[in-house]
């Protein structure tokens, strides 16, 4: 699967081993995430990683095991 996703895009596998992208912005020397309609294209395309893993992930799982993930027992 590594060497699938990492074909796909380095950064996407970046984003399952170190977490999702946020953009932060300095706020009263405090680090908040930024609001989204202030992202460049650079954080907007980092940010993307995240949402393309997920999508690569769960296609990859076969109906019981997709289901499985979403039932509480």
């Amino acid at each position: 699967m590594r060497i699938f996703i990492e074909c796909i895009d380095r950064g996407v596998w970046d984003a399952i081993v170190n977490g999702p992208y946020v953009p932060k912005m300095l706020v009263d020397n405090v680090y908040v995430d930024k609001p989204l309609f202030d992202w460049t294209g650079e954080e907007s395309r980092k940010a993307q990683y995240d949402s393309i893993a997920k999508h690569i992930i769960t296609s990859s799982l076969n109906l019981d095991e997709f289901l499985g993930s979403h039932n509480v027992h």
